[in-house]
Formats: structure tokens, C-alpha cells, sequence
């Protein structure tokens, strides 16, 4: 088993930055895959950005440019560094672990007012 606790999460004006974390506990394997995903009112859950045990990245294309992700490997944490943020990235960002199965956490809100 594996929990995810997600922290970071606010109210922010547009143009203004966030930064997530997310630390995994339990049995957590060497070789993963971390990433944020997002869901707003009324919209299906989406992809924003993952990092494999190697440092790949992967980016939707609506935040490349404004968002970053990484992780830290010795304290079990995935980071998303959110820059010039837009109302539109208003959501709930959730984390996902994956290794031999699937994991999330319970999610932290975004909101940014224009």
C-alpha cells in the first residue's frame, strides 16, 4: 500500500504562482511514476504532468511553459511548481503514484481569481 498527501494548494490571483507537494508513504517502489492531474467543476479529470523514476517529463500542453514538475527521490516527493497562473487552472490537482498498481491522493484546490 501507498498514501499520497498532497499539500500547497490556495487561492491566488491571476499571474500569481503555487507550489504542490506530494509525499508518498508505505511501500514505495524504486521505479515509478508520479504525476498531477486535475479536475474542475464539471470537467473530466486530466493529465497536467508526470515524471518517471528517470526524470522524463510530460506536460499537457496548457501549462507547458507556466508549470513544472519534479520529484525528490529520498524524501518520496513530487513537486509541481505553478507559475503565471490562469482561472482556467482552477481544480482540484490531484497526485497518482503507479508502480504495480494505481494510487491517488485525496486532492488539494487551486483556485485563481482573475
Amino acid at each position: 500500500q501507498v498514501q499520497l498527501m498532497e499539500s500547497g494548494g490556495g487561492l491566488v490571483q491571476a499571474g500569481g504562482s503555487l507550489r504542490l507537494s506530494c509525499v508518498a508513504t508505505g511501500s514505495v517502489a524504486r521505479i515509478n511514476v508520479m504525476g498531477w492531474y486535475r479536475q474542475a467543476p464539471g470537467k473530466q479529470r486530466e493529465a497536467v504532468a508526470t515524471i518517471n523514476s528517470g526524470g522524463m517529463t510530460r506536460y499537457a500542453d496548457s501549462v507547458k511553459g507556466r508549470f513544472t514538475i519534479s520529484r525528490d527521490d529520498a524524501k518520496n516527493t513530487v513537486y509541481l511548481q505553478m507559475n503565471s497562473l490562469e482561472p482556467e487552472d482552477t481544480a482540484v490537482y490531484y497526485c497518482r503514484y503507479i508502480a504495480s498498481d494505481v494510487y491517488w491522493g485525496q486532492g488539494t484546490q487551486v483556485t485563481v481569481s482573475s
